[in-house]
């Protein structure tokens, strides 16, 4: 979970998962819109797959990538137990001082 959670921190990363939530698309497709060299971006590509967030697939001289959902959805079931998890303590905090507020009266 971590290694997503580094792969995400980054702007040009979280641009390329975006884009490829909308299809499959080669490096040079992802790339296009980056300034920045095409080995530089390479290296963004690789750590997404190496988090698994994405896979490639060679076929020629022409690389595509695809994003891969399993990794995303592990993370939106652990984000959801962490949301539910600070739902309850929150409530908990909220109760607590609403009853100190009470015995001071």
């Amino acid at each position: 979970m971590r290694g997503i959670f580094h792969a995400l921190s980054d702007p040009t990363r979280r641009r390329v998962v975006e884009r490829l939530s909308q299809g499959p698309a080669t490096t040079s497709d992802l790339a296009r819109p980056f300034d920045m060299a095409l080995p530089s971006f390479t290296q963004h590509l690789s750590v997404l797959e190496r988090c698994g967030l994405v896979t490639s697939e060679k076929k020629g001289r022409v690389r595509t990538y695809r994003l891969a959902p399993q990794p995303l959805e592990d993370l939106d079931t652990w984000l959801a137990a962490q949301r539910a998890l600070w739902t309850r303590r929150l409530d908990q905090l909220d109760s607590f001082l609403d009853d100190l507020k009470e015995q001071q009266r």
